[in-house]
C-alpha cells in the first residue's frame, strides 16, 4: 500500500510525516505542562494571600498539586486503547458507587456525596464520573457513523442523564451540572445536528417554569438571589455581594498583593476555595485577572489542538470534551462570583484550594497527553 494512499484514510492520523520528540518518548506534552505549572504557581501566590500568608494550607495543596500531577504522568503512560476499553466498566462501576452513596455514604453539608473507605480516604464517587461519562460516550461513538443518528443520540442522553440525575438527588446540583455539560459537549462534537440542539433549547426554556417548582427551596433562592442580591444583604446575599465589591474596588492594577480588605477582614467567606477570584481581583485588579485568564485561553487552546491532531473518533471526542470542560469549570466559576451564574459551589480550576477538583483535572489532562504521545509515527 502506498504512502499517498495511506495518508487519504479517514482517521488514519498519517497528515504529516514527523519524528518522535523527547515528548513522545515520556508521553508528556510539553507545552501544556508549561502552562498548568505557571496557573498552579499562579494560584498558589494568590492562595498564601487568601488563607493570610499562613504556609500551611499553601503547602497541603502543593502537595496536593504534587500528588495531581503523578497521577497525570502515570495516565499520560497508558495508551488511549486501554481507556476505550475499560470505558463501559467503570462507567458501571461509577453508576453503583453513586448507588451505594445512598445505602454507605456520610453527610457534609447538608448532601450526602462521600464514601469512605475504612482506614484509608474519603472520596466523591460523582468526581470519577467527570472523566467516565466523557470516555463512555466518546466510547460508544468511536465506531459509529457521525453525525449520529437519532437512536444513537437517545442512548447517550440516557447514559447522561443516569448519573446526573444520581448526583442532582444527593444533591450536588453544581457537579450534575459540570457532568451534564460534558456529556452534552461530546454530542455537539460528535456533530449532533443543530434541530436537535435547537429543539433541546425550545424545550429547556417552555419547561423552565414547571423546573422551578422541582427545585429545593435552597435552590430557589440561590436563583432568587442572583435576580437580587440585595432582598436579603446580611444572609443569601452576602456572598455576591462582597465579592462584586471585593472586584470592583480592585480597579485596574489592584490594591496590591496581601492588601485585600474584603478577604482579610473576613467580609468574603469561602475566600480561599470558591470565591479565590475575588481575592485576585481585589489585589492585582484587572490585570491580574487578564493574566490568569491569558493562561486559561493557552491551555485551552493547546487542548483543542491536541483533540484536532487525535487519530481517531474517541481521542477527538474524549480530547476535546475534557478541554471545554475545563472551559465551563472557569466560566461557571467566574459568573458565579461575579454575580452573573447561580452560585453552586465549582472551584476555580487549579487555584482553588482543595484536592479531589485538583486530581480529577489532572488526571484528565494526563488523558489528553496519552491522546497526544501515542499517536503512530511515520520516521
Amino acid at each position: 500500500m502506498s504512502q499517498d494512499f495511506v495518508r487519504r484514510l479517514p482517521d488514519s492520523g498519517y497528515l504529516l510525516q514527523r519524528k518522535a520528540g523527547l515528548g513522545d518518548k515520556v508521553h508528556l506534552d510539553f507545552p501544556l505542562m508549561f502552562v498548568m505549572l505557571c496557573i498552579s504557581g499562579y494560584g498558589l501566590l494568590i492562595l498564601f494571600s487568601a488563607v493570610d500568608q499562613q504556609p500551611g494550607p499553601v503547602i497541603a495543596q502543593a502537595v496536593k498539586l504534587g500528588i495531581a500531577t503523578i497521577v497525570m504522568i502515570i495516565m499520560a503512560q497508558i495508551s488511549p486503547i486501554f481507556y476505550l476499553r475499560i470505558a463501559p466498566w467503570l462507567f458501571v462501576l461509577g453508576v453503583i458507587l453513586l448507588g451505594l452513596t445512598y445505602l454507605f455514604g456520610f453527610e457534609v453539608n447538608g448532601s450526602k456525596r462521600w464514601l469512605r473507605i475504612p482506614g484509608l480516604v474519603s472520596f466523591q464517587p460523582s468526581e470519577i464520573m467527570k472523566l467516565v461519562v466523557p470516555m463512555i460516550l466518546a466510547w460508544y461513538f468511536h465506531d459509529r457513523h457521525l453525525p449520529p443518528r437519532a437512536k444513537h443520540i437517545l442512548w447517550a442522553i440516557v447514559m447522561i442523564s443516569i448519573p446526573v440525575l444520581m448526583i442532582a438527588a444527593q444533591p450536588d446540583l453544581g457537579t450534575a451540572l459540570i457532568i451534564g455539560t460534558s456529556g452534552l459537549l461530546v454530542l455537539l462534537l460528535a456533530g449532533i445536528p443543530w434541530r436537535f440542539v435547537l429543539g433541546a433549547l425550545v424545550t429547556g426554556l417552555v419547561s423552565a417554569p414547571a423546573l422551578w417548582f422541582v427545585l429545593r427551596d435552597y435552590q430557589q433562592q440561590r436563583i432568587l438571589t442572583l435576580l437580587n442580591p440585595e432582598r436579603d444583604p446580611l444572609g443569601a446575599g452576602w456572598n455576591i455581594i462582597q465579592s462584586k465589591t471585593a472586584i470592583g474596588s480592585g480597579g485596574l492594577s489592584g490594591k496590591g498583593l496581601f492588601q485585600g480588605t474584603q478577604s482579610h477582614l473576613d467580609f468574603l467567606p469561602e475566600s480561599q476555595t470558591d470565591f479565590i477570584i475575588a481575592v485576585l481581583a481585589e489585589e492585582l485588579g484587572l490585570i491580574g485577572v487578564v493574566i490568569l485568564l491569558i493562561m486559561y485561553i493557552l491551555l485551552m487552546g493547546r487542548g483543542v489542538i491536541i483533540s484536532l491532531q487525535a487519530q481517531d473518533t474517541f481521542g477527538r471526542l474524549l480530547s476535546g470534551t475534557i478541554t471545554f470542560t475545563f472551559f465551563a469549570y472557569v466560566f461557571v466559576n467566574i459568573g458565579m462570583v461575579s454575580g452573573l451564574l447561580p452560585v453552586v459551589g465549582v472551584p476555580l480550576p487549579m487555584v482553588s484550594y482543595g484536592g479531589t477538583s485538583v486530581l480529577t483535572l489532572f488526571a484528565g489532562f494526563g488523558m489528553i497527553m496519552s491522546i497526544h504521545t501515542h499517536r503512530k509515527i511515520i520516521l
